[in-house]
C-alpha cells in the first residue's frame, strides 16, 4: 500500500533538479515524484535535459530549462556560479524550502546553492548501480554535504556491486516509475492514441542512435525483426546515422511516433527492444511487455548487472551488446508468442513501483520542517578543494590532448567549424513541447523563464545572464 502525504493549509514548494544524463533516467524520475507531489505540494522541475521540453505540457507541472555546461555558452567556472545563482534566484522567487538532485554527481552550483540559503534543504536523489568510474572518489565528501540522501529502487539492486552498494547513508525506497496501473491506457487506446492498426502486432525499439557502435546494435537489432509477418516496428526517432543513412534493413514497416509519457502507453505493443536504464526497464517490465534489453555501457548506470539479473531471473532476455550477432539473435526470439507468454506472466510477479510516492513524502516532510540540517564549512571547504584538485587534473590532460589536437588539425584542417552564435539571449516562459524543443536545441543562447515570473524574478535572470555571458543583457521575449 503506498504511504500518505500529510496535508498542510499552504502547499509548500519543492524544487526538483536533474542533471543530462546519458538517457531520460534522472528526467523521469523526477517528473514521478513530481506527479506524485501535485496534491500535496508545488513541484517544480528544472533540468539540462533537453527532455524537459516534453514535462510542462504535457503533465501539467511548472519546470525551468537550465541549460548544461556542454552547450559550452561560458566556461566551466561561471557556469558553476551561473548554476547556483539560478537554483537560488528560483528558491526566492518560489519560496522553497527544498531542492532535490537527481544526477550522478551534484555539481558545484547545486550543493553552492545550498550555502547560499539559510533555509534550504538540500536531498541528493542518488541511484545505485554505479559503475567503477572515477566519480566514486568524492562520493564521501559529497553525501556529507546532504540533507538527505534517497536511492531509488532497482530490481537489480542484488546484483549491485558498485561503490554505492556498501554506503549507510540513504534511505532506499521501491522503484521509482512512470507507469503506473491506474492510469495507464489499455492495448487498443494506447493503439489508437499512437495511430497503430489494432490488429497488426506492434514492437517498440528505444536503443538510440549516434556513435558507431550504438547505431550497429540498431541495425542489429532491427534485423532480428525480418520475418515477423504484419509487424509495425515503432520508434521514438528516425534510425539515421549522422550523414542521413537509415540504419534499418529493408522490409521493416518502422513509424515513428511521439508521445510522453511513453510509460502510459505501454500497453501497445506486443514486445520490445530496449537499453537497460534504469527507467526502461522500471517501465517495461511492471507494464508486462516482453524485451529484450541490449545494455550501454557508456555512463556510470551498470545496465550489464541490471540485464543480467533481469535475464538470470527471467524477467527478459539479455543480448550480449558487444556480439552484434546475438542482438539479432535473441530479437528474433521474440517472434516465438511462447517465450513471449513466457517474459509477460513473469514479469505479473512484481510488485507494483510506489517509490515516487514513496520519495514524494520524504521531499514533503522535509519541507514542513522547521530547520534543515547544516553540514560543516569545513566538509563544504574539503569538498571544493578535491574538485579544484580533479578539474586540474583534468585540465592538464585536457591540455595534452588539445595539443595533439592542434596538431593533427593542422596538418587535416576541417573545411565548416560549426561555432554557436554569441548573439543576445533568447528569453521566453514557453511551456509547449514544439516550442521548446526547437529553443533547446537551437544554437542561440536560450533563457527560460518559469510560468508567472515576476518583474523582480526577471530583473534577477538578467543580472545572472549578464554576469555569465559577460555582456549587457536584457529579458527580452521571444514573439
Amino acid at each position: 500500500m503506498s504511504p500518505k502525504l500529510p496535508i498542510v493549509m499552504e502547499k509548500p514548494t519543492i524544487i526538483l533538479a536533474t542533471s543530462n544524463g546519458v538517457g531520460m533516467g534522472h528526467l523521469a524520475r523526477a517528473s514521478a515524484i513530481a506527479l506524485a507531489l501535485k496534491e500535496y505540494a508545488n513541484p517544480i522541475i528544472v533540468s539540462m535535459a533537453s527532455g524537459i521540453a516534453e514535462v510542462p505540457e504535457f503533465m501539467g507541472i511548472r519546470c525551468e530549462y537550465i541549460p548544461g555546461r556542454d552547450r559550452l555558452w561560458m566556461s566551466r567556472e561561471k557556469w558553476d556560479a551561473y548554476l547556483r545563482d539560478r537554483l537560488l534566484a528560483l528558491v526566492d522567487e518560489t519560496s522553497a524550502r527544498v531542492l532535490s538532485f537527481d544526477g550522478v554527481v551534484p555539481y558545484p552550483g547545486v550543493i553552492a546553492a545550498k550555502f547560499g540559503h539559510p533555509k534550504l534543504s538540500l536531498v541528493w536523489v542518488r541511484r545505485g548501480l554505479w559503475q567503477k568510474k572515477p566519480q566514486r572518489f568524492v562520493l564521501g565528501l559529497q553525501s556529507k554535504m546532504m540533507d538527505h540522501i534517497v536511492e531509488p529502487g532497482d530490481i537489480a539492486r542484488s546484483y549491485d556491486f558498485g561503490p554505492t552498494a556498501i554506503r549507510k547513508d540513504a534511505t532506499l525506497t521501491s522503484p521509482v516509475s512512470l507507469f503506473q496501473k491506474n492510469d495507464a491506457f489499455t492495448r487498443d487506446e494506447a493503439r489508437k492514441i499512437l495511430g497503430l492498426d489494432l490488429n497488426r502486432p506492434a514492437v517498440l525499439v528505444q536503443l538510440g542512435t549516434g556513435d558507431s557502435d550504438v547505431n550497429e546494435k540498431m541495425t542489429a537489432a532491427l534485423s532480428g525483426l525480418l520475418g515477423w509477418k504484419d509487424l509495425q516496428v515503432i520508434l521514438t526517432k528516425q534510425p539515421l546515422d549522422k550523414d542521413g543513412k537509415s540504419l534499418a534493413p529493408d522490409g521493416l514497416d518502422i513509424r515513428v511516433v511521439r508521445y510522453f509519457p511513453l510509460a502510459k502507453v505501454l500497453h501497445a505493443f506486443d514486445a520490445s527492444v530496449c537499453a537497460t536504464g534504469y527507467n526502461g526497464v522500471h517501465e517495461l517490465l511492471p507494464a508486462r511487455v516482453p524485451t529484450v534489453f541490449v545494455s550501454n555501457i557508456r555512463g556510470t548506470d551498470d545496465q550489464e548487472a541490471r540485464a543480467k539479473w533481469c535475464h538470470d531471473f527471467g524477467f527478459a532476455l539479455r543480448a550480449d551488446q558487444a556480439i552484434l550477432a546475438d542482438v539479432t539473435a535473441k530479437v528474433s526470439q521474440l517472434q516465438d508468442p511462447e517465450i513471449r507468454a513466457r517474459l509477460s506472466g513473469k514479469c505479473g510477479q512484481l510488485p507494483d513501483p510506489t517509490g515516487g510516492v514513496e520519495i514524494a513524502k520524504i521531499l514533503y516532510e522535509l519541507a514542513i520542517a522547521k530547520e534543515p540540517i547544516r553540514p560543516s564549512r569545513l566538509t563544504y571547504l574539503r569538498l571544493t578543494i578535491q574538485e579544484h584538485i580533479n578539474r586540474g587534473m583534468r585540465h592538464v590532460a585536457y591540455l595534452g590532448l588539445r595539443r595533439a589536437g592542434l596538431i593533427y588539425r593542422a596538418l587535416h584542417p576541417h573545411i565548416v567549424v560549426q561555432v554557436t552564435r554569441q548573439e543576445p539571449p533568447v528569453w521566453g516562459d514557453q511551456n509547449t513541447a514544439k516550442e521548446l524543443h526547437a529553443l533547446i536545441k537551437g544554437e542561440q543562447r536560450f533563457e527560460h523563464l518559469i510560468t508567472g515570473a515576476s518583474q523582480k524574478y526577471k530583473s534577477r535572470r538578467a543580472q545572472i545572464a549578464e554576469a555569465a555571458y559577460g555582456e549587457h543583457v536584457e529579458v527580452i521575449k521571444k514573439k
